[in-house]
Formats: C-alpha cells, sequence, structure tokens
C-alpha cells in the first residue's frame, strides 16, 4: 500500500496503533476475554481480581512503554541519519546504549548486583536502572563535550563508535572474571524488554520521554536545512554547532531513558525512518518526523506482541524479533543504494 501520493497515511497508522494496542491487551499467556479488558480499562468490575492485575499492572504498562519506547528509538534514528548524512546512523551509533550497558554490567557483573553509597544501598532493578542512566548520560557528557572541540560530522561519528569499542571491551573483560550468574543476570537484560516499566514508574518515563520527544519537533526546520548540507543551512542563518549539539542531547536523553527501562533495544532506530520514508515518498521532516515517531510505536506494539505469542511457553527475548523485522529493511535500503 502507497501513501506517496496520499494523505491516508496518518489516519491510517493512528488506526493501526489504536488496533495494535488493543491485540496487546488481550493477548498473552493468560486469556482474558475482550469484554472483560474493556471493563477494566474502563474502570468496572472484573470477573476475576487477577485479570485485572494482569491488565492493569501487566500488559498496559508494557504496550505503553512499546508505544513510546518505539517512538523514541525511532526519532533518535532520524535525527542521526538526517544530521550525519549516514543511512545507517542509529542511537546506538555514538555508544550512548553502550555506556548503559557499561553501567549495568559494572554493578551486575562487579558489584553483584548491589551498590552502596555511604548510608544508601540500592540493589536489584532499581540498581540497574540508575546504573544504565548514569552509564549513557555519562558518554553522552563525553560526546557534547568533543562536538565543542570536533567541528567535522564523520570526525565525531568516528569518535561515538570508538567509544562504544572501548565500552564493549570493558564489558567484555567484566564478563571474562564474572560469575555465571552475574553473566546471565547481564545477558537476560541485554535481551530487550518492554515488560520493565511498572505503573508507579510510568509518570516517570512518560514525562521524560513525551519532553525529549517535544524537543526532537523543534527541530524540524533545521533539520530540513540540513538535507542540503551545513553551509546551506549557515547561509539561512542556521547555527549548526548549536542544532547538533542540541540534537545530541535530545537523541542522548531518550536513548539513555529507554536503555534504562527497556536494554539495549536492537534495529527499531535504525530502521524505522527507512520504513518511514519509503512508505511517505519524502525527506521532508515536516511529515516525515510525526509519520517517523508513528511508525515506531507501530513496530513497537508489533514486536511485543510477537513475543508474549508463546503464552504458557514463555516470552520470546524482544532482540530475537527486532532483527527479523528491521534487518530486511536495512539490506533493502543498502542494496536499493548500491543499484
Amino acid at each position: 500500500m502507497s501513501f506517496k501520493t496520499s494523505s491516508l497515511f496518518f489516519p491510517f497508522i493512528i488506526v493501526l496503533i489504536l488496533v495494535l494496542f488493543a491485540v496487546s491487551m488481550v493477548v498473552g499467556a493468560v486469556d482474558i476475554p475482550l469484554g472483560e479488558v474493556v471493563n477494566i480499562l474502563t474502570g468496572h468490575e472484573s470477573q476475576k481480581a487477577s485479570w485485572r492485575y494482569i491488565v492493569l499492572e501487566s500488559r498496559l504498562p508494557q504496550a505503553l512503554t512499546a508505544v513510546l519506547c518505539g517512538a523514541s528509538l525511532a526519532v533518535c534514528g532520524l535525527m542521526l541519519q538526517t544530521a550525519f548524512r549516514n543511512p545507517l546512523a542509529g542511537p546506538s551509533i555514538f555508544g550512548i546504549n553502550s555506556g548503559a550497558s557499561l553501567g549495568v554490567a559494572l554493578v551486575l557483573l562487579l558489584l553483584g548486583g548491589t551498590v552502596t553509597a555511604g548510608d544508601v544501598t540500592i540493589s536489584g532493578f532499581v540498581a540497574v536502572l540508575v546504573a544504565a542512566f548514569i552509564g549513557a548520560m555519562l558518554v553522552m557528557g563525553i560526546i557534547l563535550l568533543f562536538s565543542t572541540v570536533v567541528r567535522n560530522n564523520i570526525m565525531l561519528l568516528i569518535i561515538g563508535i570508538m567509544i562504544g569499542y572501548i565500552t564493549s571491551s570493558a564489558i567484555s573483560l567484566l564478563n571474562f572474571f564474572a560469575t555465571d550468574q552475574g553473566v546471565q543476570s547481564y545477558m537476560m537484560w541485554g535481551l530487550g524488554n518492554f515488560g520493565g516499566v511498572t505503573m508507579k514508574q510510568m509518570p516517570l518515563f512518560a514525562g521524560i520521554t513525551i519532553v525529549a520527544l517535544m524537543g526532537s519537533l523543534m527541530l524540524i526546520k533545521p533539520l530540513n536545512a540540513l538535507l542540503l548540507g551545513e553551509q546551506y543551512a549557515e547561509n539561512l542563518g542556521i547555527n549548526t554547532q548549536r542544532v547538533r549539539n542540541y540534537l545530541l542531547l535530545v537523541t542522548g536523553v531518550l536513548s539513555a531513558i529507554t536503555t534504562a527501562f527497556c536494554g539495549p533495544v536492537a534495529f527499531i532506530g535504525l530502521a524505522v525512518p527507512h520504513i518511514a520514508r519509503l512508505l511517505l515518498g519524502t525527506d521532508n521532516h515536516q511529515r516525515l518526523m510525526p509519520a517517523t515517531i508513528l511508525c515506531g510505536s507501530a513496530i513497537a506494539l508489533m514486536c511485543n506482541i510477537i513475543c508474549v505469542l508463546p503464552g504458557d511457553a514463555g516470552i520470546i527475548p524482544l532482540n530475537a524479533v527486532t532483527p527479523i523485522m528491521g534487518a530486511p529493511v536495512i539490506i533493502y535500503v543498502i542494496a536499493k543504494q548500491r543499484g
């Protein structure tokens, strides 16, 4: 179905998101009738208290997390691909995800899952969450520091990749000396999961994510100018250095918050912007950015549904599903450019 000359894209994708969201409320290890799900979501009584708990405390936050995480990663990929004129740029390209992974590795592999600072001790999920966020933000701070010195986008891109290699090397060393239990815990976190946000944590997660997404929308005009090159953008009076730093800040916050709560989710940020471009046939960010945000939410919901399809057999790891949907898109884009 082509939307290149059609105005039906946005109504279609919004309806698709609503349908996928509804399916996410119904599909799972426990069969809950659709009518009961509607009653629970509208505040009415349910036949079973367990059904109410499953819908409100498991499936609803998981679906909301998928919507926000997919939108965040997708818009990060779009902004980085435009700013650095690289179709293979994604949220992990600057090592921000690697920074989060290193923070988690230090907690799980070196400290045994418990962090003590003075009289304060945190452990388990909270320790992982804090470590991932701090690790991601530290790497983002390093990249922002380099961006004030390095003017060339390609050089900054290479610095980000090198930081990613350094963190990966440190994680490998930690894995080598860690216990079997620590390695298993770290591996499970690295598989990704939309079920890491509880309803109590949702206001924090959603609040930061929505504010950062609104910040990305403010970059539509300068990103359109950057499509024609930095010199052209500067001739239009756009401070490209300031735009790049602002873009890195927004991308860093979105990557940090999603990685901290959901783990290093693969391929969504890389593939979704290309899917939106293929569907719309335009590089105009006035339409492309909101389309990418919506496509990211839709594809993340699809992945979430696929993950829970086995039901009683368990939940498929998220990063075992996202490459199936993302890799063919990247192969197509590379083959098309090669042609």
